[in-house]
């Protein structure tokens, strides 16, 4: 699923493109992922002025001249394609936008699992996410506060109500460089440690940005950041700070990448505990 980087990627690419156009038509071939319905959004964006393109989480947010907007999760493998008059669609398009003037945006979804939503405030509508890692406020103070309960660290991560737009991918990388074991209590940590992972979170999603995102497949292409994570999918590879080999765990039903040596659990006896959570080796 593209997380942060990948869906500040697209804004930042599609951004200077969309806005100031006007949508002239709305159409979905796959009704079930639009809301309230394929007639109300198109009721409600005909004639609109795309204001701006921005994120909230892992969601696009196309703010429209009304004060109304768009809210648009790619989910696994949703991507948003803006063609001119004369190409065809693309692949898997779920949904188009037409463009007053000519153009239009496709909403591709091969899993159909993406979801576009018009909603009457964006900011109410997302307003039970947790803060924007990157945002000038998350300090290691707000982290901090955050993790003051008695979840594990990868688990409460995850959580888009705790911190917005963090997934497998990062959480994973994050919590390497911070050098925090997947399963440790989140009330546990030092304040030396919630500093440490306060900077791997954030350097680690700056990189990402700087490298358009990580591409694994055909669903979200032109990343660069797959050259450099340190864990994720690398199951078995040695590690690139100390040379052990990368671990594979289950958290949650979640494939978690760590290395057992730069990140060593308190005590051996948590794997234990989870009950379920398997070790093995990506080979």
């Amino acid at each position: 699923m593209p997380e942060l980087p990948e869906v500040e990627t697209v804004v930042r690419g599609l951004g200077p493109r969309l806005e100031g156009r006007e949508l002239a038509g709305f159409s979905s071939s796959w009704p079930r992922q639009v809301d309230p319905s394929v007639r109300a959004v198109r009721r409600a964006i005909a004639g609109r002025t795309v204001t701006g393109l921005g994120r909230r989480g892992k969601q696009i947010v196309v703010s429209l001249d009304d004060g109304t907007g768009l809210l648009i999760h790619l989910k696994m493998s949703g991507r948003l394609e803006l063609r001119s008059a004369d190409e065809g669609p693309p692949g898997h398009a779920r949904a188009r936008f037409e463009l007053a003037g000519g153009g239009t945006l496709y909403f591709c979804d091969a899993r159909k699992f993406g979801r576009i939503r018009h909603v009457a405030d964006p900011a109410a509508a997302l307003a039970l996410l947790g803060p924007e890692p990157l945002d000038a406020s998350f300090s290691a103070r707000t982290l901090a506060g955050l993790l003051d309960r008695r979840r594990k660290l990868k688990p409460l991560l995850l959580d888009q109500t705790v911190i917005a737009g963090l997934g497998n991918i990062y959480t994973d990388e994050a919590l390497h460089r911070a050098r925090l074991h997947p399963l440790r209590r989140a009330d546990s940590l030092t304040w030396d440690e919630v500093k440490r992972l306060h900077r791997a979170v954030r350097q680690v999603l700056r990189e990402a940005i700087r490298r358009c995102g990580t591409s694994f497949d055909w669903a979200y292409p032109g990343g660069r950041m797959q050259k450099d994570l340190r864990v994720y999918r690398r199951g078995g590879q040695p590690c690139k700070v100390c040379g052990a080999p990368i671990q594979v765990i289950r958290v949650g039903q979640r494939s978690t990448h760590l290395c057992p040596a730069c990140q060593k659990s308190r005590s051996e006896r948590v794997l234990n505990r989870m009950g379920g959570s398997q070790i093995y080796n990506q080979r």
